[in-house]
């Protein structure tokens, strides 16, 4: 069953159709809309400050969203995927955004939408980027935003919800709910 936790009066909320994986972990001040995932050893610590989540989000393996106290909130659109281990730390992600595995995004960046972080990319703190894809470390912009990347990222998100599917069906059918 997820650690779906209450803390200084705040419950997490979320929208309809939504998996969470039985040891992710969704505390406080968090808000999330229809069609998420929040699969195994994910963290969502939304003690410090609030975090926001769109539509269709997938929020991948052990990946880690949370911020600053009094410095910084993460905000993100719809059709956002967070790969494996990524870190998230009090930014603003834009919509159909891909976050590569073990990228880690710091306070106050701001990504754009239809951009790509590469995997082990670091976007530091207070860095506003520009669509296209962005790699390295620091992050720096190695291709410009297309149609090409939007659709890429289009159909990661996509890639989730069914997936997330499979374990939604597998759930009723054995009666789990989830849990």
């Amino acid at each position: 069953m997820p650690i779906i936790r209450k803390l200084k009066d705040i419950s997490p909320r979320y929208g309809k159709n939504c998996f969470f994986a039985e040891n992710a972990a969704i505390i406080g001040d968090v808000r999330m809309g229809d069609d998420c995932s929040i699969w195994y050893g994910a963290v969502l610590r939304g003690d410090v400050n609030p975090i926001r989540i769109g539509n269709r989000v997938n929020i991948q393996d052990g990946a880690v969203l949370h911020t600053s106290g009094h410095i910084s909130t993460v905000e993100m659109g719809d059709d956002v995927s967070v790969g494996h281990n990524a870190i998230i730390h009090g930014a603003k992600i834009g919509n159909n955004v891909l976050i590569g595995m073990g990228a880690i995004v710091m306070d106050n960046a701001v990504v754009p939408d239809n951009t790509i972080v590469a995997a082990g990319a670091v976007v530091l703190a207070n860095t506003v980027l520009e669509p296209g894809i962005w790699a390295g470390i620091p992050a720096k912009k190695v291709k410009d935003g297309s149609q090409a990347i939007a659709r890429m990222n289009a159909g990661y998100a996509s890639s989730y919800l069914e997936c997330k599917s499979w374990y939604l069906e597998d759930d009723n059918e054995t009666g789990n709910g989830g849990e």
